[in-house]
């Protein structure tokens, strides 16, 4: 079959030593690696950082003062009646407008986001990355030994696509915790900003406070699904190991 498409031999023995770098590689990250990793995550859920039972220890203070309240008076004074009126309909919106405070500096310079949770963000988002850069060489392992397509015998070809299409999966779900993450900064940022605007608004405060507590749940979940994720790569792997190994049996294995 070789003769068919010729293959520089420079090229194929470099191609040739960089399957056997992934396979050694990919089988130490499966009998070492994941095991270690997995045990040190569960050790990790254990810290009391992530216990915290109080949520409001991880509460962050938002440094914004309220300003004292603007009383309006060019409006509803009960002066200009018909003109109020008039005033509305020239608008086309039907409704007074009453804008927040504008925000050109903040008064205690730059607001600080919450540093608590920041902390613990930080010692996760390597832990995420980690299980994507891992179970990406696990998976191109695993792809590479798939034999040629052939009729039949194809049950160990089988359970190394089961394989692939699970380490692909968590692949995806760790990359969804990162995306978690920064959607939680966006939405948390916009949410200060209505405060700087509307300082009046209770609310607001209340539901930076929420998503806060919010996140800390969330980052010990994501915690937990890493751990859980080693374990089940680790299992499936074990448990079909000669099979991801070697997918088909020779016509010998099957005389005897």
């Amino acid at each position: 079959m070789s003769s068919l498409l010729k293959v520089d031999n420079e090229i194929k023995t470099k191609v040739d030593a960089f399957r056997e770098r992934i396979t050694g590689e990919a089988e130490d990250l499966v009998a070492n690696f994941f095991p270690k990793k997995l045990l040190e995550l569960d050790q990790f859920l254990k810290d009391p950082n992530l216990n915290i039972k109080e949520l409001k220890e991880i509460h962050s203070e938002i440094n914004l003062t309220v300003p004292d309240p603007i009383v309006l008076t060019d409006i509803h004074d009960g002066l200009e009646g018909p003109n109020a009126k008039k005033r509305k309909i020239e608008d086309g919106t039907g409704e007074d407008k009453v804008g927040g405070t504008k925000v050109l500096v903040m008064p205690g310079g730059m607001m600080k986001s919450n540093g608590k949770l920041v902390e613990l963000i930080e010692r996760v988002k390597p832990e995420i990355r980690t299980l994507i850069e891992k179970c990406n060489t696990v998976k191109m392992w695993v792809q590479l030994l798939i034999p040629r397509i052939e009729d039949g015998n194809n049950f160990g070809v089988s359970i190394q696509e089961e394989t692939v299409a699970e380490l692909r999966t968590v692949e995806g779900e760790a990359a969804s915790y990162l995306d978690q993450i920064s959607r939680y900064y966006i939405t948390r940022a916009k949410l200060v900003s209505k405060i700087a605007k509307y300082p009046h608004v209770e609310d607001y405060r209340r539901t930076v406070t929420e998503i806060d507590e919010k996140e800390y749940i969330s980052l010990k979940i994501i915690v937990s699904e890493l751990r859980n994720q080693y374990v089940t790569l680790h299992d499936m792997i074990l448990k079909n190991i000669e099979k991801i190994k070697r997918p088909r049996s020779s016509n010998t294995d099957a005389l005897y």
